[in-house]
Parts: C-alpha cells; structure tokens; sequence
C-alpha cells in the first residue's frame, strides 16, 4: 500500500509540474543551442534577412570526425544607452560566419547590422531586430565558404534605433578586431 501511494504522489507531481516546464520557454521564443534568445530576423520588422542554413548537433559533427567550431572574437563592449555586445568570426571547416552576442537593456527596439568582411573586399550583411530585455541574445549573419585564412575576416555590429522610430543615432559598433581599451 505504502509503494502505491508513493506511486501515485509521484505522478501527481509530476503532472503539475509539466505545465510549469513547458511554460518555462514562452511559445513561438527562438532559443539557440547554447541557451541564449536569439534576435529576431530583420524580416519580422519588414526587412528581408537571409537565414542560415540548419546545423548538425554539436555531438552529432563531433562524432562524424567533423571539425570544432573556431571563434575569434573582440572585446565585449557597452554603451552608456544599455546595450552590450561582443562580434566573433566564426569557422567550421570550409565556411565562415559572424556572430554577434548582445543585451539591450534599452528599454526599446533597436536594429542591429552585422557584417562579416573577408578578403578581396567581399561581405556579407544581416539585419536583426534587437528587442529590450535582460537577457542574452544572438545574431549571426548566413555562413559562406572562406576564401582565405580565418584571421583575414572580421566581423562588426552595429546598434541603432529602430526603423520604426526613425534614423536614430549610433548606439554602439562592436568589433571583432577591436581592441580592447578604444571600445566605443
């Protein structure tokens, strides 16, 4: 009898917290691998942002003998407005990408402008709308194969207001190759 009601308050429990897990990411939140929000893509805004391709797990490339993810990435820096960043170039392998990690603490929408450049002058440009909030977020501009060494690419971001409410001023440009004491 004991094993019977031990049975049967575990499934009462367990059936009211499963509502509370599902809840624990609210429905239609873009969530990364690492666990951090991602920005919304600029198209949600009314600007058309290319998407990225879909990647393999992590443990699923590592066990197909794939190579880790590099990452270079500048200083994390902050503007006295509320917004921090921190822009990476990332490789894997044949591709390379930018990455930018942010917080806008704001208290508004901003747009964000990240920029991968490589050598020979080619880029490439994703906007993402960098909503307020707490907590982390991420952008990342669509991978393209590399044409050169990993060190002859940068990555930089750019905050601003949103277009909604106009050309605002620059808020912050964070850099890959930035050094650490000229942050702006």
């Amino acid at each position: 009898m004991n094993q019977r009601l031990t049975g049967l308050a575990l499934a009462a429990v367990c059936a009211a917290l499963l509502p509370l897990a599902a809840s624990a990411v609210p429905e239609g939140a873009d969530a990364t691998a690492d666990g951090k929000r991602a920005g919304r893509s600029a198209s949600v805004a009314g600007m058309h942002a290319p998407h990225s391709p879909r990647k393999a797990p992590e443990a699923d490339r590592n066990a197909l003998g794939v190579r880790r993810t590099s990452e270079h990435c500048g200083p994390a820096v902050a503007s006295p407005h509320g917004i921090e960043a921190q822009s990476c170039v990332l490789t894997d392998g044949p591709d390379a990408w930018a990455r930018t990690y942010f917080r806008n603490a704001t208290g508004g929408g901003l747009m964000s402008v990240l920029t991968l450049m490589g050598p020979g002058g080619r880029t490439v440009r994703t906007h993402c709308a960098a909503e307020p909030g707490d907590e982390p977020a991420v952008c990342e501009t669509p991978r393209e194969k590399a044409r050169g060494e990993a060190g002859e690419y940068s990555a930089i971001a750019e905050f601003a207001r949103s277009a909604e409410v106009g050309d605002g001023p620059l808020l912050l440009r964070a850099g890959s190759n930035s050094p650490a004491s000229g942050s702006s």
